[in-house]
């Protein structure tokens, strides 16, 4: 775009800069013929000033022609995203009523799908099928005042409005850029994000083009093909969004810390100037094709641990802020004065102050002329002349801006306490690489993660309960960093990506059906393999075991349910029915039921017959012998009991309770002390006997391992080796010994029970022995997860009188388990 600033007027062609202007696959597009073919397209259009005319279609060369053909004739674009339903599409049809509309042969389709749903009948021209005419010989010159564009908004909180942006407004911005110094005709860029959007459109777009710069179209959007034509195209200027730094960043740190010599030069790094970074980190920059001199990043909030790991790569990256509404840049960080974390000071002529409820306000020549036919909308949007932006936000004292959440996406809780969801997402996201999306919402005033997981992490870790993982090795970690009200007080898995707008921001509004709908079945064609023997077999027992309608493409613990006890109940079914074993972190390889049954037909010895139960299962224990020393556990015993009495004034009821031969012990869990409590507790008779079936996480090494032997802990894998974990349970009982098995499976976090698991409740009724519910009451307040030493408070130890398992099922025994221990703590 050219400027006649004597007389105000803007000339709406680009210079001939005499190179090559865009690169689309191998066609390389000069300046010269850039002004030429964008006056050929005008040449098509037959348009009143001020008329609408519409872009969609894919970014390609042809986008470029159209823009500048509108622009040129007088008129206002309009441009729309090219995957844009015909629903959303008939919405901007209807309401600017365009008398052209620029489509491409892959959107012609949904375009005339959705005029049939409007009055509307605009002129289409495809440009796979046109023949641009001789060009135009004038050049409408365009008021700096007059309307340019109207970009719809993304739509994060529900239906977009049309941006009136003019001429004046995009220059502010180009113009502010331009000062900066920081590119220039020698420069490349990718043209990765939509044109649709403001900050693609102004910055990748308009602003290389005003500069001279090079534009290369990124013809598939893959981390191999991005890398590949950086490199060709020696591309010097990378502008994109947080999500594809993100991407970035997991794969450059995988590879760095996949080596001894690369965690050491990155822990290095921070303490080194930037081009010995560069130097150390050559082969990470040479993927990039060795020229990259800064990373921009716009369009929602850049992670700043990514922005940091970045930095310290060698890498400059440069992060911004803006919306639609201000054309779209208000501050950007300075390339010799970044702030990492802040998106920068405000650009020239632009102004920002901070409301008292802390809203960015926005004033100046970047700010929009108002919405499309949306008086009150604009009145709205302003208050004494500045733009509210919606973000949150401060200034520090060096007038950087610092963006710390969405107005409107700020959950308040019924206790009128403020939590910024993003905060949490953030970290979520750095707890586990196993987390690949999350969105954070509140139900019922509680907060809950919707999470969707990178399944190939999740099997390249060998993990294989899922839930349990996410819940202790992710969530637990979290919420252990966060006061109480901010904690995660529920959460879900789904195999869906989270519903985002293009450049990346999480539409809100949706979570809330996508959350309840997670886990629902959904049902697809199925292929061949699915309508095999094994397949029926396999899917009539996965029926069985989940109560669902079973599909080859789903996936055995996210769709299906199955939790570790089932997945051991559906691997003896596999090795009993067709000869085929396999251990249960294998399985997690093999988690949709298509390749499930692929791998057993794979593998298969034959169909046999057996029948499958838990009763056999357990049959096939590991033979062991239990470590006992009598003497040792004596002398223990009497400083532990001594401890307890004197400390934590304990006091036993119930113990008149336990059956003859063997029993399970049943008890809650809240604490570090609660296996040493009901040490202290049993008399010497029922301890020597006793044994405590423990994480073996906890007991590893040669003085721990020890301490297990002394203190009768069987350690086990309760995520692991389920399986194996029951059966030396099953063991021990056969022998006539007494087990403790926490039904809870993990500690509470809150004093209150957490949800029993029916493992003991297998082994009552499958060996037939009596559980004796157990209530351990100021544990938790003696020594929560929180505190590191323990507190002199009062513990109580009843044993509660036994549960038989005659003619009980797994789940009544569990139920009049966690029943009558739930009794027990509430009456003291």
């Amino acid at each position: 775009m050219r400027l006649d600033l004597e007389n105000g007027f803007l000339v709406p062609e680009v210079r001939d800069f005499g190179k090559t202007a865009l690169v689309q696959g191998e066609r390389e597009i000069s300046y010269a013929e850039l002004i030429e073919n964008s006056r050929a397209f005008a040449s098509l259009l037959d348009v009143l000033p001020e008329d609408r005319v519409v872009i969609f279609m894919e970014n390609r060369a042809e986008w470029v022609y159209a823009l500048f053909s509108i622009w040129q004739r007088g008129a206002i674009a309009v441009p729309v995203d090219f995957m844009s339903s015909p629903e959303d599409l008939q919405l901007v049809l209807t309401e600017t009523e365009p008398a052209v509309v620029y489509c491409s042969e892959r959107t012609e389709g949904p375009l005339k799908q959705a005029l049939s749903m409007t009055k509307v009948s605009p002129h289409i021209l495809n440009v796979d099928t046109l023949i641009p005419p001789k060009p135009v010989e004038r050049i409408m010159h365009r008021n700096l005042q007059d309307v340019a564009l109207i970009l719809y908004t993304s739509g994060t909180t529900g239906k977009p409005k049309g941006v009136m942006l003019t001429f004046k407004n995009i220059l502010s911005n180009i113009r502010s850029v331009e000062k900066l110094k920081m590119a220039g005709s020698e420069d490349s860029t990718l043209a990765l994000l939509p044109f649709h959007h403001a900050y693609p459109l102004v910055v990748s777009l308009l602003l290389p083009l005003y500069l001279g710069a090079t534009i290369v179209f990124l013809e598939r959007l893959s981390t191999e093909d991005l890398m590949r034509t950086m490199q060709r195209h020696r591309i010097t200027v990378l502008i994109g969004v947080p999500r594809l730094y993100q991407v970035l960043h997991a794969r450059i740190m995988e590879r760095v810390k996949a080596s001894a010599v690369g965690r050491f030069l990155f822990l290095l790094s921070p303490y080194l100037p930037m081009g010995l970074r560069k130097l150390l980190f050559r082969r990470v920059h040479s993927a990039f094709g060795g020229n990259l001199r800064y990373m921009v990043s716009g369009g929602a909030a850049l992670p700043l641990q990514v922005a940091k790991d970045l930095t310290y790569l060698g890498f400059t990256v440069l992060e911004g802020y803006g919306l639609t509404e201000t054309s779209p840049i208000v501050s950007f960080n300075p390339p010799h004065r970044i702030k990492l974390g802040s998106v920068g000071t405000p650009i020239e002529e632009v102004y920002v102050k901070i409301a008292p409820d802390g809203e960015v306000l926005v004033r100046g020549v970047n700010v929009m002329k108002g919405y499309y036919k949306r008086p009150e909308d604009t009145k709205k949007a302003f208050v004494d002349g500045w733009f509210m932006t919606g973000d949150l936000g401060y200034l520090d004292q060096d007038g950087y801006l610092y963006i710390t959440g969405r107005k409107k996406e700020i959950i308040v809780l019924p206790d009128g306490k403020k939590v910024n969801p993003e905060e949490l997402e953030d970290l979520i996201l750095r707890e586990s690489p196993v987390v690949k999306e999350v969105g954070v919402l509140e139900m019922e005033g509680v907060l809950h993660a919707l999470l969707v997981p990178d399944m190939e992490k999740v099997k390249q870790m060998g993990i294989v309960n899922l839930e349990e993982y996410i819940r202790w090795n992710v969530l637990y970690k979290v919420n252990r960093k966060l006061p109480e009200w901010k904690r995660i007080g529920g959460f879900k898995l789904t195999t869906e990506e989270l519903p985002r707008t293009r450049l990346g921001k999480l539409k809100r509004f949706l979570l809330y059906d996508l959350y309840r709908k997670a886990g629902e079945i959904t049902e697809r064609e199925e292929d061949d393999t699915m309508r095999t023997e094994e397949a029926e077999l396999i899917r009539e027992f996965l029926t069985k075991l989940s109560g669902r309608k079973v599909m080859g493409h789903h996936h055995i613990e996210l769709d299906l349910g199955l939790d570790s006890l089932a997945k051991v109940e559906l691997l003896s079914f596999l090795e009993m029915r067709f000869g085929v074993e396999m251990e249960e972190e294998e399985l997690s390889r093999y988690s949709k039921v298509r390749d499930l049954v692929n791998y057993v037909r794979e593998r298969k010895e034959g169909l046999y017959q057996e029948e499958i139960g838990w009763q056999k299962i357990l049959t096939q224990a590991p033979s062991f012998l239990p470590y006992h020393n009598g003497f040792l556990m004596r002398m223990g015993l009497i400083p532990l009991k001594a401890y307890f009495k004197l400390y934590h004034r304990l006091e036993v009821e119930g113990t008149e309770n336990f059956p003859e031969g063997p029993f399970i012990i049943a008890p809650n869990h809240a604490s570090y002390l609660d296996g040493f409590a009901i040490a202290s507790a049993l008399p010497w008779n029922v301890l020597e006997r006793t044994y405590f079936v423990g994480e073996e996480t906890y007991f590893k090494g040669p003085l721990r391992q020890a301490f297990a032997k002394l203190a009768h802990i069987v350690p086990v894998d309760p995520t692991r080796r389920v399986k194996e974990s029951l059966q030396k349970a099953a063991w021990l009982l056969r022998l006539g010994k007494v087990v403790v098995i926490f039904p809870e499976g993990a500690r509470t976090r809150d004093g209150k029970l957490l949800p029993f698991k029916k493992g003991f409740a297998i082994l009552s009724k499958e060996l037939s022995v009596p559980v004796v519910p157990t209530a351990l009451i100021g544990t938790y307040e003696a020594m929560s997860w929180r505190d590191k030493f323990p507190k002199p408070y009062p513990i109580k130890v009843i044993f509660g009188k036994p549960i038989q398992p005659d003619g009980k099922g797994y789940e009544e025994i569990v139920r009049e388990t966690e029943y009558t221990l739930r009794t027990m703590l509430l009456q003291v």
